[in-house]
């Protein structure tokens, strides 16, 4: 009886495999391609942002999103090509240096706004981040760029550390951790909360927290939507949480403000962000601004003349508005020459 069981028994997983491939077979795949584009403007980061119209009633969404749109493997040679094209035909913007960032593929990430002429196709969307020196207006309609403070608020520590980390998100964090000890172990670390030090760069990993607990509005809705409903996009929680996005927008977001604070450390990529002549002061709140912390004055000076990366024109600005400083420019040249690293982070101890 054993011996006539185990035939059956192996045939059975057969079957499931062949229903299993029949079904991959069967589900379509589009590749959508998004962009977190950033500039400085008035001391700020701020990321362009679109707001895409419903496929069937032409209505904006209420929430804004990044740059996105399809890959056309006819029409596009390269990825990045495709990128330039739709970021330009959307938002009348022409992208300077870009870089890519991950491949996002979550069942449930795609938003019924977020419409990439996918259908009810599974959208897997290839994240880019670009840099460029200005935030030039595109009169796009229901384009614009908006501070990354309105989706990470708790991100901007250069005046001081925000009050809506221990008044909102740490007793949130909290009643999400009850018992857990693992769970406060991961919120106290990544949002420097009982003491525990402040890391910049870990911005996705506390967006990421936010959402497992459910603080994150998009939660919801992509659970809802994941069970197979069609949930209205989601209010923010309160000011203290952030606007939320469209789609898995916030969590690309969250991705390349991670990427680039990491990398003006061993790049040269903040002066992608300066126009072509600047003054160290300039160069210090641009990198502030990037970073969410304040920098020593007199020791950041002091890394960026030990790197080399820049030199003076001998001219002043004298549209600083007080005491005229030089100007510099980037030593792009070198980059042909030899490997150039970022800037260090002297922080401006309290």
């Amino acid at each position: 009886m054993c011996c006539r069981g185990r035939p059956a028994s192996r045939a059975r997983p057969a079957r499931r495999s062949r229903q299993n491939e029949r079904a991959q077979m069967n589900t379509a795949v589009v590749i959508g391609l998004s962009a977190v584009v950033v500039a400085i403007r008035d001391g700020e980061a701020v990321v362009l942002t679109v707001r895409p119209h419903d496929a069937i009633t032409d209505v904006a969404s209420p929430l804004s999103g990044l740059p996105f749109g399809p890959f056309d493997p006819e029409a596009h040679r390269t990825f990045e090509l495709g990128l330039r094209a739709f970021v330009t035909q959307q938002t009348l913007f022409q992208l300077g240096y870009v870089e890519q960032l991950y491949t996002f593929g979550d069942k449930g990430r795609d938003a019924p706004r977020a419409e990439v002429g996918a259908g009810a196709a599974r959208v897997v969307s290839v994240g880019y981040l670009g840099l460029t020196p200005k935030a030039v207006d595109t009169d796009a309609p229901d384009t614009a760029w908006a501070p990354w403070s309105r989706f990470f608020p708790w991100e901007d520590w250069r005046n001081s550390r925000p009050a809506l980390l221990d008044d909102a998100i740490a007793p949130a964090l909290k009643r999400w951790a009850g018992d857990d000890a693992g769970r406060w172990s991961r919120a106290r670390l990544a949002f420097a909360l009982d003491g525990a030090p402040w890391n910049e760069e870990r911005v996705l990993e506390r967006y990421e927290l936010l959402y497992e607990a459910g603080l994150a509005p998009e939660a919801a809705r992509d659970r809802a939507r994941a069970d197979g409903h069609d949930p209205a996009e989601p209010a923010a929680l309160s000011a203290a949480l952030g606007e939320p996005m469209i789609s898995d927008h916030r969590r690309i977001l969250a991705t390349g403000l991670s990427r680039l604070r990491g990398k003006i450390k061993y790049r040269p990529v903040v002066f992608e962000l300066t126009p072509e002549e600047f003054t160290l002061s300039t160069l210090q709140r641009t990198v502030e601004a990037i970073a969410g912390v304040p920098l020593h004055k007199q020791n950041f000076r002091r890394v960026v003349e030990r790197e080399e990366l820049v030199e003076g024109l001998g001219r002043l600005d004298a549209e600083t508005g007080g005491r005229p400083a030089e100007l510099f420019r980037f030593r792009r040249e070198m980059l042909a020459t030899r490997q150039a690293t970022g800037l260090s982070l002297p922080l401006l101890r309290d």
